[in-house]
C-alpha cells in the first residue's frame, strides 16, 4: 500500500539554503567527492538571482575539518572525507555561484545543515518559516538538510535540477522519497513561481 502524499502550503517567507557547493564536491579534478555539477550550478545561480532580486535570505554551507576529533565516524566510514581539511581550498564555495559578503557561509562536519550549526537560528532570525534547499549531494548532505529542515517545522523544498549526486540511482531515489515524506520537490520553474 503507498503511502498518500499532498503538497505543503506555500512559506510566507522563503530562504534559500545551497548544500556544499563547494570545490570538494564540484571539482572532479581537485576531489574524489565531486562530480561534474555544471548543470546543478547553473540552476543554482538561476535560483541565486531570484532570491537576491527579491532581498530574501541566503545561506550556504560547506564541509571542513579543523581537527581529528571532528565527525571521527563520518570519516572512518568515508574516508574520501579526509581531504576537506580547513585551508585547503576544497571548503571554498565554487565560484560559479560566490556567495556576496552578506551571505552566511556556515562550516559543517555532518551530513545535515543544521547538525552542529546556528543555521536553525538564523533562520528564525531572517524569519523565515520555508526553505529551499539545494545542492550536494542527493543521497547525503541535501537529504539530511532537507529533512532537518522538515523536522525544524519549516516548509521545505527541493528543486530537482539544483541537487545533484555521483550516483545517479541513488539521486532518482532519494528525490522520490524526499517527496513522498520531507519536503516538495518542484522543478526550478515552480520554485521561482512560490517566491512571488
Amino acid at each position: 500500500m503507498s503511502l498518500q502524499s499532498r503538497r505543503l502550503a506555500a512559506a510566507r517567507r522563503y530562504a534559500l539554503v545551497l548544500v556544499d557547493l563547494s570545490l570538494g564536491f564540484t571539482d572532479p579534478g581537485l576531489s574524489p567527492l565531486a562530480s561534474e555539477a555544471g548543470a546543478v550550478l547553473d540552476a543554482n545561480a538561476r535560483l541565486l538571482a531570484a532570491f537576491r532580486e527579491r532581498s530574501l535570505p541566503v545561506f550556504f554551507t560547506t564541509v571542513a575539518y579543523e581537527r581529528d576529533d571532528q565527525a571521527r565516524v563520518f570519516r572512518e566510514k568515508l574516508p574520501a572525507l579526509e581531504v576537506l581539511q580547513a585551508g585547503s581550498g576544497l571548503e571554498r564555495i565554487d565560484p560559479r555561484v560566490a556567495p556576496r559578503d552578506d551571505e552566511p557561509v556556515l562550516v559543517k562536519q555532518w551530513a545535515s545543515g543544521f547538525f552542529g550549526t546556528d543555521l536553525a537560528a538564523r533562520l528564525r532570525a531572517a524569519g523565515a518559516d520555508g526553505v529551499v534547499v539545494t545542492g550536494l549531494t542527493t543521497s547525503g548532505c541535501v537529504r539530511a538538510t532537507a529533512l532537518d529542515a522538515l523536522q525544524h517545522d519549516l516548509r521545505t523544498v527541493v528543486p530537482r535540477e539544483a541537487v545533484g549526486d555521483r550516483d545517479p540511482d541513488a539521486h532518482q531515489a532519494n528525490l522520490k522519497d524526499l517527496g513522498i515524506k520531507y519536503a516538495d520537490v518542484l522543478s526550478v520553474d515552480e520554485t521561482l513561481a512560490l517566491l512571488g
